[in-house]
């Protein structure tokens, strides 16, 4: 009887020996995911880093001082209220791309880098603000965000920490200066929509003087050419009437004759009231006599 105490002890010990065992293998054995870092101290001492893969840790002398992430991360912090240079209370709304690159430096170095960033952050953002008016601040954007990633990447260089981005998400004005600014666009854009519709009223009537203009250079021009065409079709008329007429020799008595065929053509005209007989007419008119006297006497 008094050994079954003993063989029940003795497998409680070989059981705590192979849980101890098993604890500390569980320990040594360390498997690190990729884009991760583990910090170790043997003996409360830093040792080394290890980085994503298979390792082994001395149990009970070597322990994990802190877990590091090496991806890149995303932090956003709360509105912080600044005043410009003309003493306008903004609020700014900020976030930080950051990247730890030494995980030795971002243990050891300072004890909580976020908060670390987060207040050097505030206190660049009124520096800076504090130098610019508030039509400035709102425009200047871009170099808000570059001088301010200068400042936090130098600041945490010394930290294992790299920055590499810094955006202002929002920059909101107080509520009163927001409907300033709000009625004064819409006062510029009434006033450049009204300056665009006299101009282009402006420009439409100088189009349409020009248009004006050449249309009636173009119908005196026409109307000259047409004159000119009418002259000269007129004279080449003339001329071959006359060649036609000095060919064909004609005898007074003849062109008597014409003459008088012309007479009721003359006298169509509505303004004709009043006749005067020409000397040319009595003259013809003694020619036809003659010539009909001469016929009855033969």
């Amino acid at each position: 009887m008094t050994e079954l105490p003993q063989i029940f002890g003795g497998w409680i010990v070989l059981i705590l020996l192979v849980l101890l065992v098993a604890f500390a293998l569980g320990r040594a054995i360390q498997i690190v995911p990729q884009s991760r870092a583990l910090v170790i101290e043997r003996l409360g001492k830093f040792h080394t880093v290890m980085y994503g893969g298979f390792h082994v840790l001395v149990p009970f002398v070597d322990r994990i001082a802190s877990r590091v992430d090496l991806r890149e991360q995303v932090t956003s912090f709360p509105p912080q209220p600044v005043i410009t240079a003309d003493n306008v209370v903004v609020s700014i709304d900020s976030v930080i791309y950051y990247q730890v690159t030494d995980p030795m430096h971002a243990t050891y170095e300072i004890a909580n880098f976020i908060q670390a960033i987060e207040q050097l952050t505030v206190t660049t953002l009124r520096n800076v603000i504090g130098s610019l008016d508030l039509e400035q601040t709102l425009t200047s954007r871009d170099s808000i965000n570059t001088q301010l990633r200068g400042v936090l990447d130098e600041a945490t260089g010394r930290w294992g920490i790299r920055v590499n981005r810094v955006e202002l998400k929002a920059i909101d004005p107080p509520p009163s200066i927001q409907q300033a600014m709000e009625q004064q666009l819409r006062a510029e854009r009434d006033k450049r929509a009204a300056v665009l519709t006299a101009e282009g009223v402006r420009q439409s009537q100088i189009l349409q003087a020009e248009g004006e203009k050449e249309s009636a250079i173009l119908r005196a021009q026409g109307q000259a050419e047409a004159a000119v065409t009418r002259a000269r079709g007129e004279a080449e008329a003339i001329a071959t009437v006359f060649a036609s007429i000095h060919d064909g020799n004609p005898t007074p008595d003849l062109l008597s004759y014409q003459y008088l065929q012309m007479l009721p053509e003359l006298a169509k005209g509505e303004s004709s009231k009043v006749w005067v007989v020409p000397t040319e007419l009595t003259a013809a008119l003694d020619s036809i006599s003659k010539g009909f006297g001469a016929a009855k006497q033969d």
